[in-house]
């Protein structure tokens, strides 16, 4: 089985901000493949179902995001996952463009205290984890006040662009393509005119 965790911070005034892209991620992969994400089991919404061929359970911590680690750090003791293989988390990044996608096998927290107690509740920085780029913080502003902001209309329609990305790198890391998904996604988004 596969954990899918998208982090967030939980009630509704966070809906829809940068810091909550997580959640948003999994929300799309909930639609797409009609799992509810409605049972409470370790503080977090869960919902099983299967993703390219593959059992999941989708996760949303209900920690607040600085303690996403007891939540997923209970969830991969109980459900006896290989983090370094069955475990995907999914965050916000303000050192990526809006909408831009990361994927990486392993690394630091890079200063986002979601990741920073994940890896200080499993005891290593090795598992897979997807990055959505939620844009730089302006000059002058707190990283604190710019993660729990929201994204202007124009950055929605990115963001929601950035999602269907990343659903789609979830069903290619699922089906043991992890190396190609990095190599499809991890490169800068071209301007819109030279798409074709």
């Amino acid at each position: 089985m596969f954990i899918i965790a998208g982090l967030g911070n939980p009630t509704l005034q966070y809906r829809g901000t940068r810091h909550n892209v997580g959640f948003d991620v999994i929300d799309t992969l909930a639609d797409k493949y009609n799992i509810a994400v409605e049972t409470r089991k370790s503080r977090a919404l869960i919902g099983k179902g299967i993703i390219a061929g593959q059992k999941v359970l989708l996760v949303k911590p209900q920690t607040y995001m600085n303690l996403s680690g007891e939540s997923i750090g209970e969830l991969v003791s109980y459900y006896k996952v290989d983090e370094e293989q069955e475990l995907l988390v999914i965050y916000d990044d303000v050192s990526l463009d809006v909408g831009q996608l990361r994927i990486r096998r392993k690394g630091s927290a890079g200063g986002h205290n979601g990741i920073k107690d994940i890896i200080r509740h499993l005891g290593t920085d090795v598992f897979p984890r997807i990055k959505i780029g939620v844009g730089e913080k302006p000059k002058g502003y707190d990283l604190a006040d710019y993660v729990l902001g929201h994204f202007s209309r124009e950055e929605r329609e990115m963001m929601e662009e950035g999602y269907q990305k990343a659903a789609e790198a979830v069903e290619m890391i699922l089906a043991g393509e992890l190396d190609e998904a990095m190599n499809v996604f991890n490169r800068k988004a071209k301007p819109k005119e030279a798409i074709e």
